[in-house]
Order: C-alpha cells, then sequence, then structure tokens
C-alpha cells in the first residue's frame, strides 16, 4: 500500500520540477527582447576590460620589474625604494574595490569628467588591477633561473638588455598567466562597478534585474559573465601551453 506521505513529496517534487521547466522556458522566450540591453551591456563591459588591463600593463609591467630590479641582489638593490613601492602596491591591493571606486570618485571626475559610464569607470579599474599585475609580474620574474641572469650580467650586457631579452622572455609564461588572472578580476570588478553607475553587465543586473524585480535579467548577466570568463580564460589558457613548449 503506498504511503500517503510519499505520495505528497512526489507531488510536491513533480510540482516543483514543473516549476523550475516553466521558469526556464519563460526565460528563454523572454531573451530575444533582453538582448539589445544585454549586447550593449556586454560591449561596455568588454570595452572597460580592454582599456583597463592596457593601462595595468603599461604601469604594472614595470612597477613589477622595479620590485624585482630593486631587491636585494636584483640588478640595482635600493631596499629603500622596494620598500616604498612595496608598500605602495600592498596598500593598493589591501583596499576592498567598492572601497576604491568611491574613494577615487574625484580623480575620476577630474580625469575624465564624470564619474558615470564604462570611461570613467577605467579609472578604478585601472587603478585595483595595477597592484594586482604588478605582484604577479613579481612573482613570474622571481621564478627566472637566477644563472641565466648572472651569466648575462656577467658577458658585460646591459641592465635593461638583461630585462627586456632574458628575464621578459623567460618569465612569458607566468606572465601571461598572470595576465590572465588580472583579466578574470578586472572582469569581476567592472560588474561591481555597476553599483555606482559604471555601466557594462554589472550596471544592467542591478537596474533591470535588482532594482525592478526582473530575475530573467539577472540570470541573463550571469551567464554572459561566465560566458566572458571562460573564453578569457580558455585563450590565456592555450597560449601559456604553447608558450611553455617553446
Amino acid at each position: 500500500m503506498t504511503n500517503p506521505t510519499d505520495v505528497l513529496v512526489l507531488a510536491a517534487a513533480a510540482a516543483d520540477g514543473g516549476n523550475a521547466w516553466d521558469a526556464i522556458v519563460a526565460f528563454v522566450q523572454d531573451w530575444p527582447n533582453m538582448w539589445p540591453n544585454l549586447w550593449l551591456s556586454t560591449q561596455d563591459t568588454i570595452y572597460m576590460v580592454v582599456w583597463s588591463t592596457i593601462v595595468s600593463v603599461l604601469v604594472g609591467l614595470p612597477l613589477g620589474v622595479l620590485l624585482v630590479a630593486t631587491d636585494r641582489g636584483g640588478l640595482t638593490p635600493a631596499p629603500a625604494v622596494r620598500a616604498v613601492l612595496s608598500a605602495v602596491v600592498n596598500v593598493g591591493r589591501s583596499l576592498p574595490f567598492i572601497v576604491l571606486m568611491v574613494a577615487v570618485l574625484s580623480l575620476t571626475r577630474f580625469l575624465v569628467g564624470t564619474t558615470l559610464g564604462p570611461t570613467a569607470a577605467i579609472v578604478p579599474l585601472s587603478i585595483g588591477a595595477i597592484p594586482f599585475f604588478a605582484r604577479l609580474v613579481e612573482t613570474s620574474l622571481r621564478e627566472v633561473d637566477r644563472g641565466v641572469v648572472e651569466a648575462a650580467h656577467a658577458m658585460g650586457t646591459r641592465r635593461f638588455t638583461i630585462v627586456g631579452k632574458v628575464m621578459l622572455p623567460e618569465a612569458l609564461p607566468g606572465l601571461i598567466a598572470g595576465l590572465v588572472m588580472t583579466v578574470v578580476a578586472l572582469i569581476s570588478y567592472s560588474a561591481m562597478a555597476g553599483a555606482i553607475g559604471g555601466g557594462g553587465l554589472g550596471d544592467l543586473a542591478i537596474r533591470e534585474g535588482y532594482q525592478r524585480f526582473n530575475d530573467h535579467y539577472l540570470w541573463a548577466t550571469v551567464i554572459l559573465l561566465i560566458v566572458i570568463v571562460q573564453v578569457a580564460q580558455s585563450i590565456g589558457d592555450l597560449l601559456v601551453r604553447r608558450l611553455s613548449r617553446r
């Protein structure tokens, strides 16, 4: 004889399954209506991440090189300089990004004339990513065989040449891996930038999803962010594998 309790449990499970399926169908049907906004926001996110990555590399790479070069036993030992640089990097890394965005609003307004939109978001994104990438560069350069560097130095090779033609090429796989980590972090930061009107998928999720109680926009933005991260990570992993085989 069937237990009445079991019947109720099965009925509830069937109802939940039906509700979940209905929700998925409704989401798929609503996708064409959401797509124009999603596409524009995706472009804004990519725009922010690309330019922030460029700025982070232009500033973070030399900063990471200086952290290694000025350390004891480095190419140009300067413990005092390294201590100052390290302290600045540590401060930049210790600030939560949402706090950093608010703290640099005045600087953002001074540089780009506004605190809203994707272009304005590039300022805090870059400031947040530079110390992060600099530490990754430092870590990668420290993994370079010191024997190779010392041999180049013993041959009278100039310091800049050692950095450009020995250390950086030897550390290239690690640098690419660090760059990918920075890009993924920037994608996450860009979503948080939506909290203060930075544009992109994070802004769309807050405006259309959270404030208007539209779960479909929340789901869609999460899916697109996951896709962007996976694409970036896959490309980075492919590059690292190819460079590691050289």
